[in-house]
């Protein structure tokens, strides 16, 4: 718990509504999209980075654990606080100080939404390349602490490749500057990169120069419908390895379609067994070639029907499936354990396989969908709390399929982060070695171990 006299100083720190006390009050800075719970002693409003380093060192000196949140959109428990902690809140420092077109950057606070960021960018003909499906409630800190990306990554990037430089304070108080206003510069180590991913468990960040890109003059989206997974991913390499990259490349499995044929009528073939969307973007002269490519590329043994959208509205319904997919899976089963794994993309048909026949195994629907040009699979076990013994079956088939996924050469997380949630299997992933450096790391940002405890790493085995 958080001593009186520390809330006292923290009060005076804060100005007047700038820190929740009440346990009520708090509740909701407890939880984040994973449905985990633990409730602060605490809530400090950050309104200037100039409160950061007095307030951790204050949290130093009474041993206080901190957690910073951004809007608690993220799935894997990394903004969950320690029990009777503080949260950091940035939502209150959301100003965008600086776009400039000439050097295609942006200079921005941690508690700016994704969405704000992206429309004042496009009024200089400009976007921030990280989209996850969340833009519209996310904050650039919370992007920045997952290394979140989205669909455009598979040709864009993502946050680490979009992200100039930062200013950030270390566990310790020390206010530190990471990289540079240019594209390229190699003095020192990149600690930017190392911040973003970190889940602020390294330094709070209080500014990011963001490298900004210009919008692409046009666009086409095709979708293509194949006989079964292995078709769909042996597609997947063949658009990957021509010279025009999609701007998205997403997968839908077998068992999606399944279930979105049981909440509505998309209008597949009955012999639909994968769909990939795939859109292509560049000059305007240019982007009918360029789709025509793709679709060549798409067209392989198992290939069912390939679609190109002419306007808007023939777009809009091609993407009609896809758009379908969350709302039936509510109607199959009352929770859904969301992972987002990665695998090398020659191998996706091989992980969908053995998905398939883990879902068998343990009983439980298997769902997967997601970005394929980089080999990100969300993989979605639908199952219902009030069934006796389903929750443990879960638990096992989430072990079977981390060993499934590292055994492919695959990661444990895409763009989701680790958190709560995967932090216990960060140790079969990560060699001793590496994670004694890892653990080194920490040590020297943040010594007393304040900043958001219990993520990312694992416990010393």
């Amino acid at each position: 718990m958080i001593p009186p006299e520390l809330l006292m100083r923290l009060q005076e720190l804060a100005g007047p509504g700038g820190l929740l006390t009440d346990p009520a009050d708090c509740w909701a800075y407890g939880y984040d999209n994973s449905q985990r719970q633990a409730n602060p002693a605490a809530v400090f409003f950050v309104s200037g980075e100039e409160q950061v380093p007095p307030l951790l060192r204050l949290c130093n000196q009474y041993g206080v654990a901190v957690s910073a949140r951004g809007r608690g959109t993220g799935t894997t428990g990394a903004t969950v606080p320690d029990p009777g902690g503080l949260v950091v809140s940035f939502e209150r420092m959301g100003r965008i100080r600086r776009i400039d077109p000439n050097d295609r950057l942006a200079i921005v606070e941690p508690g700016v939404l994704n969405e704000t960021l992206q429309r004042a960018a496009a009024e200089h003909g400009l976007f921030w390349a990280p989209d996850p499906s969340s833009a519209a409630f996310c904050s650039v800190g919370g992007n920045l602490a997952h290394n979140s990306a989205g669909p455009r990554a598979v040709k864009y990037g993502t946050a680490r490749e979009n992200t100039l430089g930062l200013r950030a304070v270390t566990g310790c108080g020390d206010p530190i500057r990471t990289g540079t206003l240019t594209t390229k510069g190699v003095v020192g180590y990149d600690l930017t990169r190392l911040l973003i991913g970190s889940e602020g468990t390294l330094a709070l960040i209080t500014e990011a120069t963001l490298k900004l890109l210009p919008l692409p003059e046009a666009k086409r989206t095709l979708r293509a419908i194949y006989h079964d997974i292995h078709a769909a991913a042996a597609a997947v390499a063949a658009i990957m390895a021509r010279p025009v990259i999609p701007s998205a490349l997403e997968l839908m499995d077998g068992a999606a379609l399944a279930a979105v044929r049981c909440y509505s009528d998309p209008g597949l073939h009955c012999d639909a067994g994968a769909l990939l969307m795939i859109e292509v973007d560049g000059p305007a002269a240019g982007i009918d070639t360029a789709a025509e490519l793709l679709a060549r590329a798409a067209r392989v043994p198992g290939l069912v029907e390939i679609a190109t959208a002419a306007d808007a509205e023939e777009t809009d319904r091609l993407w009609k499936t896809r758009k379908a997919l969350s709302p039936a899976m509510r109607h199959i089963a009352p929770k859904k354990i969301n992972e987002d794994v990665a695998v090398p993309v020659s191998r996706i048909g091989t992980l969908i396989d053995g998905l398939e026949r883990l879902a068998h195994d343990i009983g439980i629907p298997i769902v997967n969908y997601g970005h394929a040009g980089n080999g990100n699979i969300h993989v979605n076990l639908l199952v219902d709390p009030g069934v006796t013994g389903q929750m443990a079956r879960a638990e096992q088939g989430l072990e079977a399929l981390f060993e499934m996924v590292l055994g492919l050469g695959g990661t444990l997380s895409g763009e989701h982060g680790v958190g709560l949630v995967k932090r216990r299997h960060v140790a079969n992933e990560i060699d001793p070695a590496a994670l004694i450096l890892m653990r080194a790391i920490k040590q020297q940002f943040d010594p007393n171990g304040i900043l958001n405890p219990g993520k990312t790493l694992p416990d010393l085995g």
